[in-house]
């Protein structure tokens, strides 16, 4: 008796700029050239950011840092898709994506010196803190949007996770419960190759982490994590379905981490220098850059002036940062629990920050 065929199944990869700037038009999304610039600008923006982070920290201004430079065309072209009232599920590695959204810069900066002040998202954004326990973000993505289910909302949520993320339960547990219940939800995953130093190949035995979501009866694909426009089409594609009710996406953003997992690692330790070089020629900007000159809409000029424009903005925003009250140490008694505990009120009048 023959074996019988239950299903076949396929994972998509969707690419539309290659490395040259060269645009696919079958493929190619009709998107406005305000859009294309404001990707550009988003991008020079967060990218300055990142580099200044660089910098404070060396200087003992801030923190420890986790950089995303290679990384912003999957943060910022993810970002630009979200609409106003979706819920933004971050992991530590997503202040690229913050940016874009208008998330004040001076209160991530005040987050990586150690201000949890600088979590508290503003009116108008419906983003939870950054994650930094691996993958435990997932499960709160899924659950706000089976919230938005049962109440009927035409919102969606998304969740950002690295290659490592994929092998936590936390992963599993918010995949399998997406698809039962066909939350609108987008499970993102930045597959920058490396988690720490585990290479993306000892993470998974599986081709793609994109392929995962057929396990879980959800949509699932893959996408160039370097092309910008690719990863707003994938994702402003992704967030409509779920909005229609046709249920979650997994997708797997292919990208590469050019500097060290945080300041407080050193990768060349663990990844060979001519791996870190072919990947640097094929970092966002170049790509995007390449793409806009060919239409026009890149010249010289309007970088230098996109990247004075960002400098200045910066540069006031970490003048704003350094120049917040410092937090009250009270709070972390005060805002722990609902109410404070016998216990808290006797510490708090030890340390003398009753009141």
């Amino acid at each position: 008796m023959p074996i019988d065929t239950l299903d076949r199944f396929e994972v998509k990869y969707l690419r539309i700029i290659d490395e040259n700037g060269t645009a696919d038009p079958s493929v190619m999304p009709p998107l406005p050239d305000a859009l294309l610039k404001n990707i550009f600008e988003k991008i020079v923006l967060a990218r300055t950011f990142n580099q200044r982070a660089m910098s404070l920290q060396r200087e003992g201004r801030i923190g420890t840092y986790a950089s995303f430079y290679g990384q912003e065309a999957a943060q910022v072209g993810s970002a630009l898709a979200i609409a106003e009232g979706d819920w933004v599920f971050p992991s530590f590695r997503e202040s690229g994506v913050l940016i874009a959204l208008g998330y004040p810069m001076r209160r991530l900066y005040s987050y990586w010196a150690g201000d949890e002040r600088g979590m508290q998202a503003p009116p108008g954004l419906n983003v939870f803190p950054m994650s930094v326990p691996v993958g435990t973000q997932a499960p709160h993505g899924m659950g706000a949007a089976w919230a938005m289910k049962y109440r009927k909302e035409k919102k969606a949520s998304i969740t950002y996770f690295g290659d490592g993320g994929s092998s936590r339960g936390d992963f599993h547990e918010a995949l399998n419960l997406a698809g039962v219940f066909k939350v609108p939800a987008i499970f993102f995953c930045q597959n920058n190759q490396w988690a720490i130093s585990m290479p993306r190949q000892r993470q998974t035995a599986a081709k793609t982490i994109a392929q995962k979501a057929i396990g879980y009866g959800i949509e699932g694909m893959a996408v160039d994590g370097n092309d910008a426009v690719a990863v707003y089409k994938a994702t402003t594609d992704a967030l409509d379905r779920a909005k229609r009710g046709e249920g979650p996406t997994l997708i797997e953003a292919f990208t590469y981490r050019l500097d060290d997992h945080t300041t407080s690692d050193e990768a060349s330790r663990y990844r060979p220098k001519e791996e870190v070089e072919a990947w640097r020629v094929k970092e966002p900007l170049i790509r995007l850059r390449l793409f806009m000159e060919k239409k026009g809409l890149w010249t010289r000029e309007y970088e230098e002036g996109v990247g004075k424009a960002a400098l200045d903005a910066v540069d006031r925003e970490i003048e704003a940062y350094e120049g917040m009250a410092a937090p009250e140490p009270s709070d972390m008694f005060r805002y722990t629990y609902d109410e404070l505990t016998a216990r808290q009120k006797r510490e708090l009048k030890e340390f003398g920050w009753e009141r």
